[in-house]
């Protein structure tokens, strides 16, 4: 829509443009400001020494993350972290559905009780968590001491059982919110593809393969791609159940690590820049992931 077309469309609406005008603004105040603000000190040496009396400095700051082996370093760890609780999100939310969209008794409860850590906010899940995987008093250790007669693990101060911690807690907070949308979808496919499947003599993983799978896939990749981007940005998990990426700073993913240069040591510019780093790396993902797998195409 060129300019002349819209100052007619306005004239024409100006009712519905007058009900719409406070979403814009506050959009613009709470989401574009803020982002204009960070893109623009991104090219800056806004740092605690020079907070007031700042410059532009051009590509200064992202040159420095490029130059620092720590954001290679962090960047494979987030793709691995990522990888790997999606993975579970989508394998445990899928079988979950499945089994929830059969005639079981007591679905209902079934369904309520699975998507409570969903529901839970985030910051209580990841605390609770911590206390579970606590050396002492933890719940884990405690079960592999009574029951299994084992040694209790150094969860939160050993750099691979805290991450590892981190990781078990994301999956537990990630997993319903695939379950519900694939249980969606899976409520939407006509159960008389699977009637004519099953005179045709086809078994259940055949049935999943040429029609469950297909036809969950315009509503798996978007939620996919939502998963991809909240986990990979998910800093609530790996700063609370490590307390700050401890030990020694080795469990932090990318997100982390902008807050802790942020607001640890103050270095504004810096985080800006990183931070941009990681959207643009979101931003040509999705792209190019819904492209691929033709999620936007209808099913036929």
């Amino acid at each position: 829509m060129n300019l002349a077309r819209f100052a007619a469309h306005l004239r024409e609406n100006k009712l519905a443009y007058i009900y719409i005008l406070p979403s814009f603004l506050v959009l613009g105040f709470v989401v574009i400001y803020p982002f204009v603000y960070n893109v623009v000190i991104s090219f800056s040496n806004m740092s605690l020494g020079h907070f007031r009396d700042w410059k532009l400095i051009g590509l200064d700051q992202y040159l420095r993350v490029f130059r620092e082996k720590v954001f290679y370093i962090l960047f494979l760890k987030t793709l691995g972290w990522t990888f790997v609780n999606v993975f579970f999100h989508v394998v445990i939310g899928v079988s979950l559905a499945l089994l929830l969209n059969r005639p079981l008794p007591g679905r209902a409860i079934f369904r309520t009780l699975l998507i409570l850590p969903w529901a839970v906010p985030q910051y209580i899940t990841a605390l609770t968590w911590r206390g579970i995987f606590n050396y002492e008093y933890g719940y884990i250790n405690l079960l592999l001491k009574k029951v299994f007669d084992l040694p209790p693990i150094q969860w939160l101060s050993d750099p691979l059982g805290a991450f590892a911690a981190a990781t078990i807690t994301n999956i537990w907070l990630g997993f319903p919110f695939m379950m519900v949308i694939a249980l969606g979808g899976l409520q939407s496919i006509p159960k008389e593809l699977y009637e004519a499947a099953e005179v045709d003599g086809a078994q259940p993983w055949r049935q999943f393969w040429t029609i469950t799978a297909p036809l969950l896939k315009p509503v798996m990749i978007p939620a996919i791609s939502l998963g991809v981007i909240w986990t990979f940005n998910n800093f609530n998990v790996i700063w609370l159940v490590s307390d700050g990426g401890k030990p020694a700073d080795s469990t932090h993913i990318l997100v982390s690590f902008v807050y802790r240069q942020v607001f640890n040591y103050y270095s504004y510019g810096y985080g800006a820049a990183l931070s941009i780093v990681i959207f643009v790396i979101l931003l040509l993902f999705s792209i190019n992931f819904i492209r691929r797998t033709r999620a936007t195409e209808g099913v036929y």
